[in-house]
């Protein structure tokens, strides 16, 4: 079975020009977001997908792969024009954000695993689990006009039932879960990070924008209106932070979650490779 990782990469991003390219401690975002793709286990290559030669020519530099497309109307549409300009059709495409720089791989490698292990599921995605006070201060946050942050909720077994920029579940009674062990709080944040079956790619970008998809703002409805299998993976960062880069403060907090944080993949130099080799022979 093969599986690739295609990271979509725009240059010409209106709030952030440039993105991809923004030096975070001394490596570019995309560059980092490539490395933690490389680090997830199974992943048979990792390719760039954009229409500009500038991270083309980057992507070179740092040893990826880039394959050019036309320009496209969101990263899942660039995705699939990147494998079939490259005539690609891998078993399994995980589309990993160019700016997912705080994503663990540990985050990645179960949405590789459940699409490998199970074939009746079109696409898989991932959410965490929300504590009660980190969901309480969202509550506030969309009431004071903030539309950041999405909710899922699923069945019993995984299946996705609904995405929501607004708080779901909604908890009527909050105060009959404060007794209650933190690992039975039904609200689970979404996180942006799609793996679907080739065949499941192709078909979903094919389907025109549906009623709630425009409504929400959420292209993930699109799939569920016209009846795919999306299966929602719950996944845990740990004491790691997660954060998106939309701006170039945003670039500037990352620098510094990170420096308190550590690396999320170390990458060897050239020193440590020829040793490791030299032990080898």
């Amino acid at each position: 079975m093969q599986s690739v990782i295609i990271i979509p990469a725009r240059y010409g991003s209106t709030r952030f020009p440039g993105k991809p390219l923004a030096q975070i401690l001394g490596r570019s975002l995309l560059e980092r977001t490539w490395l933690i793709a490389k680090a997830v286990l199974g992943i048979d290559q990792v390719y760039v997908a954009t229409d500009d030669e500038r991270i083309v020519s980057h992507t070179k530099e740092f040893g990826g792969e880039a394959i050019m497309t036309p320009p496209c109307e969101n990263g899942t549409e660039r995705a699939l024009a990147a494998l079939k300009a490259a005539k690609l059709k891998p078993d399994v495409v995980i589309n990993l954000q160019g700016d997912a720089v705080l994503t663990p791989p540990t985050v990645i490698q179960p949405i590789l695993d459940i699409l490998q292990a199970d074939a009746t599921i079109d696409i898989a995605t991932p959410a965490t689990r929300m504590r009660m006070e980190a969901y309480e201060e969202l509550c506030k946050q969309k009431q004071a006009g903030n539309a950041g942050g999405t909710l899922v909720t699923f069945d019993k077994n995984g299946r996705a039932l609904y995405f929501s920029k607004s708080p779901i579940p909604y908890i009527r009674k909050i105060d009959q879960f404060l007794k209650r062990p933190a690992s039975e709080f039904p609200v689970f944040r979404h996180i942006g990070l799609y793996g679907y079956r080739y065949s499941a790619l192709e078909r979903y970008v094919g389907l025109p924008a549906s009623p709630l998809e425009l409504s929400e703002g959420l292209e993930q409805l699109r799939a569920l209106e016209n009846g795919m299998y999306m299966r929602v993976v719950e996944v845990n960062y740990g004491n790691r932070t997660h954060w998106s880069v939309d701006s170039p403060d945003d670039a500037k907090l990352v620098e510094q979650i990170i420096l308190k944080e550590g690396e999320l993949v170390i990458q060897k130099n050239e020193n440590q490779k020829n040793e490791e080799n030299t032990c080898r022979t």
